[in-house]
């Protein structure tokens, strides 16, 4: 009778705890987060004026254009190559990763440097030279990829660095697309954690409001 009634409280002590953290816990969590904090809990999607989504406060978007803010390099194109059309391998370390390519290795200062070769094919200009070219001071986040290879932000210097570019496009005065980036400049996380950064679609979106 003992383990008969041992193994019923055991039973019974498994389906409350089941119900606790497999269904009561969830649907309050979800309830919560819809409540308190919608805009977070459902990916922090960015609409344009439009109201549609194109895109996450949280992913970045490959930008290369002279008319925007151009985003820091990635190595999987910021995850928006077709898996089936990815002649350049962007994807080959998955949807989000590093490059885990050690300062030694070549192939990071090829991508960075550049490559001189006597067959034109073959040269290779490299972020530093490119960015140079474009009258851009070369920001370390300009040239090297974050770790998730996703990062949305990069510094207030680099997004300085491009207002020439930008301005000369666009014909705006370098000193609008100064307080421009100011605006959309995220401080530390409750001022103390991180460094300042900024939102490259977010700043791209405000500037094309600018502009209208």
């Amino acid at each position: 009778m003992s383990f008969v009634r041992d193994a019923g409280r055991a039973i019974r002590s498994t389906i409350v705890l089941w119900v606790i953290t497999a269904i009561i816990y969830p649907l309050a969590a979800i309830a919560f987060g819809q409540i308190m904090l919608p805009y977070q809990a459902n990916g922090s999607l960015i609409k344009n004026a439009e109201g549609n989504v194109i895109g996450s406060a949280l992913i970045g978007q490959p930008f290369t254009s002279d008319r925007y803010f151009n985003s820091r390099p990635s190595t999987t194109s910021y995850s928006t190559a077709d898996p089936k059309k990815d002649e350049a391998q962007v994807l080959k370390t998955g949807v989000s990763g590093a490059s885990n390519l050690a300062p030694s290795n070549p192939a990071l200062i090829e991508r960075i440097a550049g490559k001189v070769d006597p067959d034109p094919s073959k040269r290779v200009e490299g972020d530093f030279n490119r960015l140079k070219n474009a009258g851009i001071q070369p920001t370390a986040d300009l040239v090297y990829t974050s770790g998730s290879s996703l990062d949305p932000h990069i510094t207030p210097e680099a997004a300085r660095a491009q207002i020439p570019r930008v301005a000369k496009t666009r014909g705006l005065p370098p000193n609008q697309l100064e307080t421009l980036i100011s605006q959309n400049t995220d401080g530390r996380f409750l001022g103390i954690f991180g460094e300042p950064g900024v939102n490259v679609l977010k700043l791209n979106l405000a500037l094309d409001a600018m502009k209208a």
